[in-house]
């Protein structure tokens, strides 16, 4: 059987995309074939039963150009492909459904978002499968919903425990600089601790990608100037996916106070290399509070942040269960391997 996998990016040093290239690859190992559209692509390497095919972004191409582009190729490729596989993208089911319900192929749509837009309503009603991370990743009312879990690969994201951590609390963020992220109030509640005399680092990785993030970026910066905090906070910036893994392993505590409503990706990146989350966001707390109460705090206050930050100071030497713990979770219910089993099984039945 063949697949047709549409996808945003085909780019393994992508900072935000670059994972899906090992989705791609563990793709490959259980079909014949592997067609791939992306709205544009960069470094990758893949096996030789993957092609891609790009609309162009990365020449500048326009979108009317891209968009007869996605047409021409899923029309051309239509003999190669058995199964449609879109990521994220909703638009390109509600763009492209109708003809291949008529070439009777099975369309599925991996989607991770609190959204619920019109082209995703009227997608839902075109696919055939939804597969989520979590329940609260897709909130529409589906019988078409699958709950998969997250795809980490917990081969590459692991503890390093030989790593000798500082006497200070090594926070650590990762993902886009947004207002969503909730960073500010992360500056707010460290600055809090750095009042009880706590010494601390807050690493940021991750930069900003759309205007209104510029924007926010600055009001940020302003704010951790105005706390006096300059010495206390660094700004990696966008870095490849898989390079986030030695700023995971050198880390006490991930901060959290996304208002995204989604299971985000990095959380389980942290987990899976034993670093314990603090988190506020709905979809996130669940699993969290499982396995410590510390790692959930009320939404918006960052007096609790703050105690939570100041929990995990004290016990920043004594938490190996707890690492044990949310490693297990990250391997047992979120496994890349695992995850594109489930998928296959459900685009082959």
């Amino acid at each position: 059987m063949n697949l047709l996998i549409v996808t945003q990016k085909v780019n393994r040093k992508d900072p935000i995309l670059g994972f899906f290239h090992a989705w791609i690859q563990k793709f490959s190992e259980h079909f014949e074939k592997v067609t791939v559209i992306c709205l544009e692509k960069g470094d990758f390497d893949l096996p030789q039963n993957v092609s891609v095919f790009s609309l162009g972004k990365e020449r500048g191409i326009s979108r009317w150009s891209q968009l007869v582009e996605f047409y021409k190729i899923s029309w051309k490729e239509k003999n190669n492909y058995d199964v449609v596989f879109v990521h994220m993208n909703q638009i390109y089911v509600v763009l492209m459904g109708i003809f291949w319900r008529m070439w009777h192929k099975k369309i599925a749509l991996w989607y991770t978002h609190k959204s619920v837009t019109f082209s995703l309503r009227v997608a839902e009603k075109i696919l055939d499968i939804v597969f989520t991370a979590s329940s609260e990743s897709f909130r529409l009312n589906s019988k078409k919903k699958i709950v998969t879990g997250h795809g980490i690969d917990t081969d590459i994201f692991v503890p390093d425990y030989s790593k000798k951590k500082s006497d200070r609390l090594e926070v650590l963020s990762v993902g886009r600089i947004s207002s969503t992220k909730g960073l500010d109030l992360s500056v707010k509640a460290l600055a809090r601790l750095g009042n009880f005399q706590v010494p601390f680092k807050f690493t940021i990785v991750g930069g900003p990608v759309m205007r209104n993030d510029f924007k926010y970026l600055i009001n940020l910066q302003s704010l951790i100037k105005q706390k006096g905090l300059e010495d206390r906070v660094e700004f990696v910036g966008s870095i490849p996916n898989l390079d986030s893994i030695k700023y995971f392993q050198a880390a006490d505590v991930f901060i959290h106070p996304s208002d995204t409503g989604s299971l985000d990706k990095v959380i389980l990146e942290s987990m899976a290399c034993g670093i314990p989350v603090i988190s506020s966001n709905d979809a996130v707390v669940p699993i969290v509070s499982r396995f410590n109460s510390n790692s959930v705090f009320e939404r918006g206050n960052e007096k609790d942040l703050t105690n939570k930050l100041y929990y995990f100071y004290k016990m920043k030497d004594n938490l190996h269960y707890l690492q044990e713990q949310i490693r297990g979770e990250v391997v047992k219910n979120h496994n890349l391997e695992k995850l594109i089993e489930c998928i296959i099984s459900k685009l082959t039945d």
